[in-house]
């Protein structure tokens, strides 16, 4: 392990020169101090994990790394020589590029418009040659081994296919150093293998990967090399091999944190049945039948293609399912109607929350409020005092980090915006409360934070749906509802096993092999 990492442009013994290094990075944001003589070396061939709690740094030194930022003080070199002027973004993409959580592709145009957007290939005439430009997109994307047709748009494209795409595009620059950033956050456990197994082929064809996750299982599946981040300061780097998980953890958060597990405590015979969902079936074919009672948490697991998602929009009303019933407290919803959903008491945390979660240009409050308009007015008017007050209450018992109310949740990191998602799922205090992968891409305190709060909704007797493929975003539950290909094929009681579980959302019976 070392501090502070620097190598000398040309190593011992023949050692290549570094990929990029950066050295003592330090970056000011007005009095905010975002990175403090922060550093970091990722060398050729390998795949080097950058982890930290949001707010550690990571994404000002992306930003350092990739040209977009300019370090108060501190350099960065590629292959021992130094970057490039932000200005010259032609040589910062020949050296570099990130693919980023929330994708760069543009849906409203096709696969090939995407790849080579601002480089279209002209005719002497200055017109485009869209027959030219399609056959150097397919060229491109067969170098690489993506398939994906070049003439379809972009909007068509999973998430996985747009993360190919996108590496093919940065490739195709001239770039051997790649950024991931949480790269794995909306993709199921097969769409995971692929990226894995593109990401090796990738690294034996000369291409290096700087990997930025939260999930920390995946650092020591896929990466060589770990440096951890922490309050803007660079804590270790390491070889993964010789990093314990509690040790890796600890360099995260400078203290021990333990996830929450579910109270043990049974749900009462007599308690009332706040969700029943009877006989619904999803657009995509997927069935679901559950009763769910006051206090409980039930877990809905499966990997991609189970239909646990579609069942979970079907059940909230983002989605319009084509059978069946969903009942809150004796009150039927109107299939397909997220205010009628609302108006009866429930509370969600979507999927995607820079999709269905946020307005990033409004505000703290102006998001946490925007379902409750009755619990912030004034003689019919909207009361900032009120809302300034909800938000805060939001802000305190979630701890986001941020200065107040009015800050814009643009400006906050991953882990605070979905908080502030959860807040807003919060305010109306929901009698039932669905949370959909509510943990995807935050760190290991927010996600503390996050499933904390789950226990304060059911001691208040609410009913809690946890929607996911994350062990511990399951452990929560009272009980697990495992489905795989559109259909519940178990449920497992408190005290499940990891392996247990793991085999059911992958169609297997451990007790019948």
């Amino acid at each position: 392990m070392n501090v502070a990492p620097q190598v000398p442009p040309d190593g011992p013994a023949g050692e290549r020169r570094p990929v990029v290094e950066a050295v003592h990075v330090t970056k000011r944001f007005g009095s905010t101090l975002a990175l403090s003589d922060a550093g970091i070396v990722v060398r050729p061939g390998e795949t080097h994990a950058l982890v930290g709690r949001n707010g550690a740094g990571k994404s000002t030194l992306v930003g350092v790394l990739t040209g977009l930022l300019a370090p108060d003080d501190g350099a960065v070199a590629f292959d021992g020589r130094p970057a490039p002027p932000l200005g010259d973004r032609d040589a910062w993409r020949r050296r570099v590029a990130c693919v980023y959580q929330k994708s760069t592709i543009i849906p409203t145009l096709t696969v090939a418009e995407n790849l080579f957007l601002h480089r279209h290939a002209r005719g002497r005439d200055g017109l485009i040659r869209w027959s030219r430009l399609r056959r150097e997109a397919e060229r491109t994307l067969a170098e690489w081994s993506v398939e994906v047709d070049v003439r379809q748009p972009a909007s068509t494209l999973s998430v996985e296919q747009r993360q190919f795409v996108e590496i093919a595009r940065a490739l195709s620059f001239g770039a051997r150093f790649i950024i991931l950033d949480e790269p794995t956050a909306q993709l199921d456990g097969a769409g995971i293998n692929r990226l894995f197994t593109r990401i090796r082929d990738l690294r034996a064809q000369g291409v290096t990967f700087l990997f930025i996750s939260h999930h920390l299982q995946e650092i020591y599946d896929i990466c060589d090399q770990v440096t951890v981040f922490r309050d803007a300061r660079h804590i270790l780097t390491s070889p993964v091999a010789e990093l314990s998980r509690p040790a890796l953890v600890a360099a995260m958060t400078g203290e021990d944190v333990t996830l929450p597990r579910a109270d043990h405590r049974p749900v009462p015979a007599d308690a009332p049945v706040l969700l029943s969902v009877r006989d619904l079936v999803t657009a995509s074919g997927a069935e679901l039948t559950l009763a769910a009672r006051s206090g409980e948490v039930v877990g809905i697991a499966g990997g991609g293609g189970s239909g646990k998602v579609e069942a979970a929009e079907a059940i909230v009303g983002l989605t319009r399912p084509v059978g069946g019933t969903v009942t809150v407290r004796g009150r039927t919803l109107r299939p397909g109607s997220v205010p009628d959903a609302l108006d009866a008491g429930v509370g969600l945390v979507p999927q995607d929350r820079h999709r269905e979660g946020l307005v990033p240009a409004l505000s703290i409050a102006e998001n946490v409020t925007m379902t409750v308009p009755g619990r912030v007015t004034r003689h019919g008017l909207i009361s900032p005092a009120r809302r300034d007050t909800l938000a805060r209450r939001t802000i305190a018992d979630l701890a986001v980090k941020a200065a107040g109310p009015h800050v814009p949740v643009a400006e906050l990191s991953g882990g605070n915006q979905q908080k502030v998602v959860l807040g807003r799922a919060l305010a109306s205090d929901p009698t039932v409360l669905v949370l959909i992968t509510p943990t995807a891409g935050v760190d290991v305190r927010s996600k503390q934070t996050l499933l904390g709060a789950v226990a304060e909704v059911r001691r208040r007797g609410a009913t809690v749906l946890v929607v996911s493929d994350e062990l511990d975003d399951l452990r929560i539950c009272d009980r697990v509802l495992v489905m795989f290909q559109g259909r519940v094929v178990g449920e497992l009681a408190h005290g499940w096993s990891d392996n247990d579980l793991v085999a059911a959302m992958e169609g297997v019976d451990l007790h019948h092999v």
